[in-house]
């Protein structure tokens, strides 16, 4: 049996170390400049008092830039911030709205829910909170986002959960400019919808040629039965070798989800494209063409080895080793070009932004420890 000297097997620990130890040190270098961060702030409020304008400043900041810890140090030290507006005239509530800043919405929602201030909160030009929900977000905060399509996605989803937060009246109030929510909506997001159709379309129409070319390549495999068949009963002549059982299960199932793939692809091709369409019907057909895509791109190589296998490599089993390792080729350039974009369709479309969140726990303005009254 071969050895490794000790020498080198003490390098390959320390490398290994190395490679394994740092990023865990840098986690631990971060966590605990964060904690000193933290504390440097509520030391900041704790001089500055419970009732400081000099706070407004920052707190506006930390709110359009969605910094929660920021917010919940100055709400918890300065009850009266709920109350603050910036020069526009907009309070926390209008700004994290507007600037799509979820995780101080999520914060300071049970105040919201409790106090029911929101009602009649409406801007110089008669917007409520309805009217802002259906401005476009800023640029910044756009770009955190990859994909037009899936843009305008998280834009319908804060546009739904403000109609829930608002009375059914209000989202038929009209602003001075007689617009009611929706109307501001569509006419705000018009160019996003035309870019996100284009790049919904792009996507599907890329992976459908994918998916063509697998099903051509398998349904003529699946024809052409390797080793050929006996004559006279027209058997294939490899039936009893287990590569060969491999082979046609893998081989029908490559078909079947490469066909199923192509059909998704295909049905958002030729879909329409209302602006509802791209919150769940559009992005679930993507999610599904793709994992369908994957699943037939790996059984079709499992299959093409199996059969290499067995009509070349006969007394060879070492030859194996090369069929997996060129197999696996395919697979895992697909997968790195198109892994990123199924987590965040995945991502986007089955992972709530409007929940109880764990970071929420740690808050102090949270559901158990609020300081606030109506």
């Amino acid at each position: 049996m071969f050895h490794l000297p000790f020498s080198m097997l003490y390098l390959l620990l320390w490398k290994v170390l190395a490679v394994t130890v740092g990023p865990i040190k840098n986690i631990e270098k971060k966590r605990k400049e964060y904690e000193k961060a933290k504390s440097i702030l509520s030391l900041i409020c704790e001089l500055m008092g419970p009732s400081n304008d000099g706070y407004s400043e920052s707190f506006f900041e930390a709110v359009r830039k969605d910094i929660y810890e920021v917010v919940d140090e100055i709400l918890f030290k300065s009850p009266a911030a709920i109350n603050f507006k910036d020069e526009d005239g907009y309070n926390i509530i209008q700004l994290s709205i507007m600037n799509r800043a979820e995780k101080v919405y999520n914060l300071i929602y049970h105040i919201i829910e409790r106090t029911k201030s929101h009602r009649e909160m409406t801007d110089s030009s008669l917007n409520n909170l309805g009217h802002l929900a259906g401005r476009l977000a800023p640029s910044f905060v756009l770009s955190r986002t990859t994909g037009a399509a899936l843009q305008l996605q998280q834009e319908l989803l804060w546009f739904e959960e403000v109609e829930k937060l608002v009375l059914p009246l209000q989202l038929t109030e009209m602003n001075i400019y007689k617009e009611t929510p929706a109307m501001v909506f569509t006419r705000e997001h018009q160019d996003l919808l035309k870019q996100g159709e284009i790049w919904m379309k792009t996507s599907a129409e890329s992976c459908s040629i994918t998916a063509a070319l697998i099903v051509t390549v398998v349904f003529a495999a699946a024809i052409t039965v390797p080793g050929g068949s006996n004559q006279e009963l027209g058997i294939p002549l490899f039936k009893k070798e287990i590569s060969f059982t491999i082979f046609a299960v893998c081989n029908a199932f490559s078909l079947f989800t490469g066909a199923t793939a192509l059909l998704l692809f295909l049905s958002i091709l030729t879909a329409r494209s209302s602006e509802k369409d791209f919150l769940v019907s559009l992005p679930r057909r993507l999610i599904f063409g793709l994992l369908m895509l994957f699943l037939s791109t790996t059984a079709m190589m499992v299959a093409f080895g199996a059969i290499l296998f067995l009509v070349f490599c006969d007394q060879r089993p070492w030859m194996l080793a090369p069929i997996c390792a060129f197999s696996f080729l395919p697979i895992s350039v697909i997968v790195t070009v198109k892994i990123p974009l199924l987590v965040d369709l995945i991502r986007s479309t089955y992972s709530p932004i409007f929940s109880k969140k764990s970071y929420l726990e740690s808050c102090k303005v949270n559901r158990k420890n609020t300081i606030f009254t109506k």
